[in-house]
């Protein structure tokens, strides 16, 4: 597992801390669970537009093919 350490403004680590306390979650916690949920709609967008794509461009792959 990697570590990173990141400065973040007083102002954002009031949020932070404010956000994790109302989640009864660490900051720690808090803060990895909301990079795997940005992470995993990302994954998600790309799935979409990709699927997106196919459909829409069904019949022009069916002729190449």
């Amino acid at each position: 597992m990697t570590t990173f350490s990141i400065p973040l403004s007083d102002k954002r680590v009031s949020q932070l801390l404010l956000q994790a306390n109302r989640a009864g979650l660490s900051p720690e916690e808090f803060l990895r669970l909301c990079i795997e949920e940005f992470l995993d709609r990302q994954d998600e967008a790309f799935r979409e537009a990709v699927a997106h794509v196919l459909t829409k461009n069904a019949e022009l792959y069916r002729r190449l093919a």
